[in-house]
C-alpha cells in the first residue's frame, strides 16, 4: 500500500484546512456514501501543525474532492496530525473534529460545504431525522425529531437541555408530544437513548379493592392523609379514589411497593366493629345537617311530606300568613313566614331561604331505624342496620359536596336630559292719578310667567312685603315713574333656557352559594311626614307631627341556580328608587323602578335585564287672542313654554360561577386592587400651607393576604394549648 506524507511545505493548500470540511462530510446526502471515498490505494497521512485554517480547508477539499465555501469569520490556526495513512472518509471526518474544537462546524450544500462558526451551523440546512431515519455519524450538526408516546415532551426540555451543547437547541411541541433537537449526531446518538429510557410507561398501576365492613370515602379520606409524600413531592403519591355505588377502593400509586402499602393499610382497617350496636355518626363537611337529615328520613321512611323545606317538591306556594315551610313548583326555595310584605319580592324563590328550624328532629323509625342532626357540631346521628347505614352514606357522600359559588355584578345605568325655554313679554299701564274720577289701566299677565310676571316685578321694585324675586333667566322691566313716586305705563321682558343632564352608574355586587338567597341594600332611610296636629291650651302650643320612614337607594335579591350544563337559572329582584322633587307641598315625590324576573345565562354572560326609554315634551303658549297672532309683532302680546325631559334606564347583569379558591382569590383580588388604586387616586396632593393629615389606605394584597401596614394585616396570635393538649405534648 503507497501512503502519501503531505506536509506544511509539500501541500501549501492543506494549510487552508477548516472546520467547514467536517460539516460538509455530517451533511453529505445518503446518495453518495462515505464507503465510496475509502479506496484502499487512495490513503495519505497528514501533518498540520500550526497551519492557516483555511489553507488546511482548502487541502483536504483537494484531496477529498469537496469544493468548501468558508465563512470570513473562519480565522486562526489548527493543528491536523494522523498517526497513519487515512482514508478520505477519515480525513473528513478527523478534520470534522478538529473543527469542532476550534468552534467552527460544517454545513453540506448540494454539491459543497460550508464552513461557518458553530452557532450559525443550526440555522442552515443542516440534514433532518424523522423517526427510524439512519442518522449520520460524526461530527456533523443534524436536526432529528423525536416522537414520545408516554411523557410530556415539555418535561423533558428540562432534563435534556443541560446535555446539548450551548449553541444548538431543544424545543418541544406541545401539539403532537415531539422534540426537535439540534446538536452533533454522536450527541444525539446519546441524547436517543437517554429519550428512549426516559419515555417509558408509567409504573403506577390501578386496581380495585372491595371494602367490606367499613366505607370506602372514610377509608379514602384516612389513607390519603397517611400517605401523603413527604420530600419526594408528588413523584410518591399514593391516590385513592371511592366508588360509593359499589364500596371499593380504586388504588393508583407510583411502584408496587406503595401499592402494597396501600393495600396492607386497607386490610387492616377495613375490620368488623369490636363493640356490637348500629349507631353511626358522620361529619358533615358541606351539607347543613339539619336540612340533611329532613332529606334522609324522607328517603328511609319512603315519605316525601318528610323533606319539609328541602328544594325540589311539588307543594304549592301558600298565600297570605298561613305559609311557612312551603315552597314553590319550581323548587328553588321557602317562602318566609307571613307572605310577601309591602315592598318586597313577590318572587316565591326569592321569599325565603328553608325551614330551618329544629336541629336534632327525629323521624322514621321500626327496622329503618332514626336519624337525628346535631346543628352545633354539624352531625348527622344515624342508628340503623349496616345494609341501610351503607346505602344513606352512599347519599350523604354524594350530596355532602362543596357548592359553588356564583358572583353577581349587577349594573344600573341612568341617563336623564332636561330641557327648558321660555320666552314672553308683559305690558302694564295706568291712566290719571289719585284725583281723576276714571281711570283706565290694562295689562298682560300670564300664568306660566311664574314669580316673572308683571305684577310681582313691580311689587317687588314698589318694596311690597310678600313679593319674590323673578324667577331664573334674563327679567327686564321698563316702567314710568308718575309725579307721585308711583309707576305708570310699564313692560317687562323674560328669556330663560335651561339644559341639564345627569349620568348615573352603580353596580351592586356581591358572592352568594348556589340555591341560597343573595340581598343587597345600599341607601338612606327618608323621613316622610304623614300628617301634623297643634293643640293650644292657653298660651300654650303644643305641635307634633307623625313621620313614616322608607329605604331610599337600591336593593337587589338574586337566587343562583348552576344546572349541570353550566347555565345560570337567576331568580332576580331588583329595585332602584330616589327622591324626585323635595319642593312639593304636599310632601317629598319619590321615583321607583323594579324588576322582578327569572331568566337564564351562560358563565360570565352580561344579559340586559330591562330598562326604560322615556321621552316627555310639552309645549305651551299664553297669549291675547288677536294680538297674539300677529306675525313679529306678535310676540309682543304672548308668552311661550316648552319643555322636554328624556330618561334612558337599562339594567345588565352578569353572573360568574366561581368553583375553587383559586377563581375566589383571582376574583377578590381584581376588587381589592380596583378599590385600592381608587383610594391611591383619592389622596390628597402635598401641600405647603396645610399640614398632611393621611389617609385610609388598604394594605396591599401579597398571595392573597393583605401584608404592611392596617387592620387586615395584623396578625393573630395562636391561642394557648387546652390543658389535655399540654399533658399530650408532654
Amino acid at each position: 500500500m503507497k501512503k502519501h506524507t503531505a506536509s506544511p511545505k509539500s501541500f501549501p493548500a492543506l494549510r487552508r484546512l477548516s472546520a467547514a470540511a467536517m460539516l460538509c462530510c455530517a451533511l453529505a446526502p445518503a446518495a453518495a456514501p462515505v464507503t465510496a471515498w475509502a479506496q484502499p490505494n487512495d490513503e495519505a497521512a497528514l501533518n498540520f501543525v500550526g497551519a492557516d485554517i483555511e489553507s488546511v480547508i482548502k487541502a483536504v477539499g483537494h484531496y477529498t474532492n469537496i469544493t468548501f465555501l468558508i465563512d470570513p469569520r473562519v480565522k486562526g490556526t489548527i493543528s491536523l496530525v494522523s498517526e497513519k495513512s487515512i482514508t478520505k472518509s477519515q480525513a473528513f471526518s478527523l478534520l470534522a473534529s478538529a473543527l469542532r474544537l476550534q468552534g467552527y462546524a460544517i454545513v453540506s450544500g448540494d454539491g459543497y460545504a460550508k464552513v461557518v462558526p458553530e452557532a450559525e451551523a443550526k440555522l442552515q440546512a443542516s440534514p433532518t431525522v424523522v423517526g427510524g431515519t439512519k442518522s449520520p455519524q460524526g461530527d456533523q450538526v443534524v436536526t432529528q425529531i423525536f416522537h414520545l408516546n408516554h411523557e410530556n415532551s415539555a418535561n423533558l426540555v428540562t432534563v435534556l437541555r443541560p446535555l446539548i451543547t450551548p449553541n444548538n437547541t431543544i424545543n418541544a411541541n406541545p401539539g403532537n408530544n415531539t422534540l426537535v433537537i439540534t446538536d452533533y449526531a454522536d450527541n444525539l446518538k446519546r441524547l436517543a437513548k437517554i429519550i428512549a429510557s426516559l419515555d417509558a410507561p408509567s409504573a403506577a398501576d390501578l386496581d380495585v379493592i372491595p371494602v367490606r365492613y367499613a366505607i370506602a370515602s372514610d377509608l379514602a379520606a384516612m389513607i390519603n392523609k397517611l400517605l401523603e409524600p413527604g420530600a419526594g413531592g408528588d413523584s410518591g403519591r399514593v391516590n385513592l379514589v371511592p366508588d360509593p355505588r359499589t364500596n371499593s377502593l380504586v388504588v393508583r400509586a407510583p411502584s408496587a411497593a406503595r401499592a402494597n402499602l396501600a393495600k396492607s393499610l386497607i386490610a387492616k382497617l377495613d375490620q368488623p366493629t369490636a363493640q356490637a350496636g348500629n349507631v353511626h355518626v358522620v361529619y358533615l363537611k358541606n351539607a347543613e345537617a339539619t336540612k340533611l337529615a329532613e332529606t334522609l328520613r324522607a328517603v328511609v321512611s319512603g315519605d316525601t311530606s318528610a323533606a319539609g323545606g328541602q328544594a325540589g317538591g311539588l307543594a304549592s306556594l301558600g298565600g297570605g300568613n298561613s305559609g311557612t315551610g312551603q315552597i314553590n313548583q319550581s323548587g328553588m326555595g321557602q317562602t318566609s313566614q307571613g307572605g310577601n310584605q309591602s315592598g318586597g319580592p313577590s318572587n316565591p324563590a326569592l321569599s325565603g331561604s328553608g325551614n330551618r328550624s329544629g336541629g336534632t328532629t327525629s323521624g322514621g323509625g321500626g327496622q329503618a331505624g332514626f336519624i337525628q342532626a346535631d346543628a352545633t357540631t354539624n352531625t348527622l346521628i344515624i342508628t340503623a342496620p349496616e345494609a341501610v347505614y351503607r346505602n344513606l352514606r352512599t347519599v350523604i357522600d354524594q350530596l355532602d359536596v362543596r357548592r359553588a359559588q356564583v358572583y353577581i355584578e349587577s349594573m344600573i345605568v341612568e341617563i336623564n336630559a332636561n330641557k327648558l325655554s321660555e320666552f314672553g313679554v308683559q305690558w302694564a299701564g295706568l291712566s290719571g292719578n289719585d284725583g281723576s274720577t276714571y281711570r283706565v289701566g290694562g295689562g298682560t299677565t300670564y300664568t306660566r310667567a311664574g314669580n316673572s310676571s308683571m305684577v310681582n316685578l313691580a311689587a317687588l321694585i314698589d318694596g311690597k312685603s310678600g313679593a319674590q324675586p323673578p324667577s331664573g333667566g334674563l327679567t327686564l322691566g321698563i316702567f314710568k315713574q308718575l309725579a307721585n313716586g308711583k309707576l305708570g305705563l310699564g313692560a317687562v321682558a323674560h328669556a330663560l333656557g335651561t339644559d341639564g343632564d345627569s349620568n348615573i352608574l352603580s353596580t351592586p355586587n356581591m358572592l352568594t352559594l348556589d340555591n341560597e338567597v343573595a340581598t343587597i341594600k345600599v341607601g338612606q332611610n327618608v323621613p316622610i311626614v304623614t300628617g301634623s296636629f297643634t293643640t293650644t291650651s292657653g298660651t300654650n302650643n303644643n305641635p307634633f307631627q307623625t313621620v313614616d320612614r322608607k329605604d331610599i337607594g337600591i336593593t337587589l335579591k338574586v337566587r343562583p341556580q348552576i344546572s349541570e350544563g353550566g347555565t345560570i337559572k337567576l331568580a332576580i329582584y331588583n329595585e332602584s328608587s330616589s327622591i324626585d322633587d323635595v319642593t312639593n307641598t304636599a310632601g317629598l315625590i319619590l321615583k321607583n323602578r323594579v324588576i322582578e324576573t327569572n331568566i337564564i345565562a351562560d358563565d360570565g354572560q352580561v344579559l340586559v335585564l330591562g330598562g326604560l326609554i322615556q321621552d316627555d315634551a310639552n309645549d305651551g303658549v299664553d297669549k291675547v287672542p288677536g294680538l297674539g297672532d300677529l306675525p313679529l309683532i306678535g310676540h309682543l302680546f304672548k308668552y311661550q313654554k316648552r319643555e322636554r325631559k328624556k330618561t334612558n334606564l337599562m339594567v345588565f347583569l352578569r353572573p360568574v360561577v366561581v368553583r375553587n379558591r383559586e377563581q375566589g382569590m383571582n376574583l377578590t383580588a381584581d376588587r381589592y386592587d380596583y378599590m385600592r388604586a381608587t383610594q391611591q387616586a383619592a389622596m390628597p396632593e402635598p401641600s405647603i400651607t396645610v399640614q398632611s393629615l393621611g389617609a385610609a389606605m388598604l394594605p396591599e394584597l401579597q398571595d392573597g393576604k393583605p401584608v404592611g401596614s392596617g387592620q387586615l394585616a395584623k396578625p393573630i396570635a395562636p391561642a394557648a394549648p387546652s390543658v389535655p393538649e399540654q399533658k399530650q405534648q408532654q
